[in-house]
């Protein structure tokens, strides 16, 4: 006879919740929410008529996760230069000690993989996100969303091919990638253009994500030399106060620059053959205020 409340229910699969909804979403204060809808749900709910709470909850939870973008693909809202998601802290820990399933889970909330997924339909998301990432059967994602098998397998094909044709192949190794942003770091912080040219790749891309509320480039930039000069220059300006640290965000390591006591932007890199691939870095304030007492 369990002695669980429904709190501690729901409290123990929130981590699984919040990881379905923010990879459905892209944003933290979005998913946030629809894991606190679900709780209302949960408090509401027959209980005694659940037999699975954790797949209930997820149910819930994807459903809800749908419904919101849904919404927000209907209301078309335009955003001011690139896009990128929200900087999501990932810390494992004890809880996924697999070494393959902690590098599935890391690749599935990746600011590359995430990219790719806003341009797959909400229940194409869905399906990929279940079944990719958390590794649910094709029967319990159709019972999820009330498909039929066949079509929720035609849904997870089409959005498998989706991604692979458009993702780029990294390197997911931490260590290299923690020794290649350490350096990147020390060298943009001292305008050192030969040293960023030595670790960039020739075609490597900078997005920059401000939404209009900060200054970043309004489209991607292209090529070593054009991301370096661009990072020497930004280097030169200076951040007042600036201080920065090392986090895990998205699944890899990156790095939190303040100015002061508050966030002003975080860079994160990506790496194939020993050469930085693409450069990350948020600076639309609304996406970092999570970050603020990380």
């Amino acid at each position: 006879m369990t002695t669980d409340t429904p709190t501690d229910v729901f409290e123990e699969h929130r981590p699984v919740l919040m990881g379905v909804a923010y990879r459905m979403l892209g944003r933290v204060a979005d998913a946030e929410d629809v894991v606190q809808d679900a709780w209302l749900r949960w408090s509401a709910a027959d209980r005694a008529e659940v037999r699975e709470p954790r797949a209930y909850l997820v149910r819930v939870t994807t459903r809800l996760a749908i419904d919101r973008l849904r919404q927000v693909k209907a209301r078309g809202e335009a955003y001011v230069g690139p896009w990128l998601p929200e900087p999501y802290a990932t810390d494992f820990g004890d809880t996924v000690p697999d070494t393959a399933e902690r590098a599935v889970l890391a690749d599935s909330v990746s600011l590359a993989v995430l990219v790719v997924l806003e341009s797959l339909s909400p229940l194409e998301r869905a399906v990929f996100v279940l079944r990719e990432a958390f590794g649910y059967p094709y029967a319990d994602i159709a019972a999820m969303l009330d498909r039929g098998e066949p079509a929720v397998r035609q849904l997870a094909g089409r959005a498998r091919k989706h991604v692979d044709e458009r993702r780029p192949r990294y390197e997911v190794d931490p260590a290299q990638r923690r020794d290649l942003t350490e350096r990147f770091l020390a060298a943009a912080a001292e305008g050192d253009l030969a040293g960023l040219m030595e670790m960039l790749a020739p075609d490597v891309r900078l997005i920059g994500d401000s939404g209009g509320k900060s200054k970043a480039p309004l489209r991607i930039l292209e090529s070593a030399d054009n991301v370096g000069r661009f990072l020497v220059a930004v280097a030169g300006k200076g951040i007042p106060e600036m201080s920065f640290r090392f986090l895990e965000l998205n699944g890899g390591p990156a790095v939190l620059i303040l100015s002061g006591d508050t966030p002003d932007s975080v860079f994160q890199v990506d790496v194939s053959a020993g050469r930085i691939r693409s450069v990350y870095i948020v600076r639309n304030p609304d996406k970092l205020r999570s970050l603020a007492s990380a």
